[in-house]
């Protein structure tokens, strides 16, 4: 008999012995090879949590991301942190008024806090252009200013090379010209004054720069800036301010309501926005003791037995710093003729009004911006429910605490406050 067929069958059985000894060890090793195929597809919606092994994930977008990261463009000094400020809905304001009425947050602005940081940075890049000023010669930037544009100009000076003398009505909140030493500037404060005395705060700086100028002795040159009548400033908003207010409302708004000191903002966005919104309405908000409301209601400054710009007195009978001017400037007549209306306001509500916004929104406000906030509200109060009003926020109530917010008080534990007693009984 052939004995081939048990060989045959001894040698698969030894065969299958080995194979299953070897499968024993290796076994283990293929199902967790399985188990890490099957995972991302059987539990994708449960980001891997079903096993305990890890998984591994390719972005093959990464790639592509990193080498787009390596282009953006890093912002070059402190100068980069100007403009492009946020755009946002004051809530109580809104709620209680029925229009949206919109905070332009120029407080925000990187250099000096305050919308003047615009106008500092165009004064200076033009002076640049125009050769009046070089950097790191010794050239020095002399202006006239209530505080928030010498903050400003101290800040982009030190930047760009230059130095800066301020003058400053002493009146002014010391805190201001404390923040100017810090920052390296010289200050004189000089005592108020009419325009017409030499030693008006503006005329002071103007003399001094024409003295650094002719002193041989001396480094560098003198430049005055002279924000109340340089072109530079009402164009750092429009092509900054304007452009950024129409395209954060997307196109729609119905009012824009701001204070002028030198006029240049609303000079500015009035002149950007106007020829694209044909039924925008621009009011000017204006302290009491203020010649400019009545420039825009009857066309002159002051009573027609004076002449404009001679009334010997204080710049302005007010407590509200930054805003309120008796007397015409380039920067203002920029944009005067585009002026739709004006709203004067009392310094007790623009104290109201600082108070409810740190009560209501705990937004701390500087005395001009709570200036334009009365305006916005009693504007929307005019126009009814629905419309979109934007104003400006222009800097922090930190630079007021001496002087308007120690005579405004404080908020306390107050959450009752009526929008009444800021604009009165709401007229059925």
């Amino acid at each position: 008999m052939d004995n081939r067929p048990r060989l045959y069958l001894t040698a698969a059985f030894l065969c299958g012995v080995l194979l299953t000894l070897g499968f024993k060890d290796f076994y283990p090793d293929l199902e967790r090879r399985f188990r890490r195929r099957r995972v991302p597809i059987d539990t994708v919606a449960g980001a891997g949590l079903a096993t305990k092994d890890q998984i591994d994930l390719e972005d093959h977008t990464r790639s592509q991301k990193l080498d787009k990261a390596h282009h953006v463009k890093v912002p070059e000094g402190i100068e980069a942190c100007v403009g492009n400020t946020p755009l946002f809905r004051i809530k109580s304001l809104s709620e209680e008024t029925g229009c949206e009425i919109l905070a332009k947050a120029e407080f925000l602005n990187g250099a000096g806090g305050s919308p003047k940081d615009r106008v500092a940075l165009n004064m200076i890049k033009t002076a640049e252009e125009q050769g009046l000023l070089t950097p790191h010669s010794g050239d020095t930037i002399y202006e006239g200013t209530v505080g928030s544009t010498g903050i400003s100009l101290a800040t982009i000076c030190r930047a760009r090379g230059y130095l800066a003398h301020i003058c400053m009505p002493s009146d002014q909140a010391t805190e201001k010209s404390d923040l100017l030493l810090k920052l390296g500037a010289v200050v004189d404060r000089v005592p108020p004054a009419p325009i017409i005395d030499p030693m008006h705060f503006v005329n002071r700086a103007r003399s001094l720069a024409a003295d650094h100028t002719a002193d041989p002795k001396r480094p560098g040159r003198g430049y005055f800036a002279d924000q109340f009548e340089n072109q530079a400033n009402w164009q750092s908003h429009y092509e900054g301010t304007g452009p950024e207010i129409f395209t954060q409302c997307g196109g729609r708004l119905d009012a824009f309501v701001a204070g002028a000191g030198t006029g240049g903002t609303i000079a500015g966005v009035a002149r950007f926005l106007k020829p694209k919104l044909s039924g925008l309405r621009v009011v000017l908000a204006d302290p009491q003791g203020s010649g400019l409301f009545n420039r825009i209601k009857n066309g002159v400054m002051f009573h027609t037995l004076e002449r404009e710009g001679m009334r010997r007195r204080s710049q302005v009978d007010t407590i509200v710093e930054g805003i309120g001017i008796n007397r015409v400037t380039a920067n203002f007549e920029a944009g005067r003729e585009l002026i739709d209306d004006a709203i004067t306001v009392s310094d007790e509500k623009a104290m109201t009004m600082a108070r409810w916004l740190a009560e209501k929104d705990g937004i701390f406000a500087g005395s001009s911006s709570a200036v334009n906030c009365v305006a916005a509200a009693r504007l929307a109060r005019q126009l009814g429910p629905g419309n979109r009003i934007v104003t400006i926020l222009c800097d922090s109530g930190t630079r007021h605490l001496s002087k308007f917010w120690a005579q405004a008080g404080n908020v306390g534990g107050r959450t009752e406050s009526q929008l009444e007693e800021i604009l009165g009984p709401r007229r059925e």
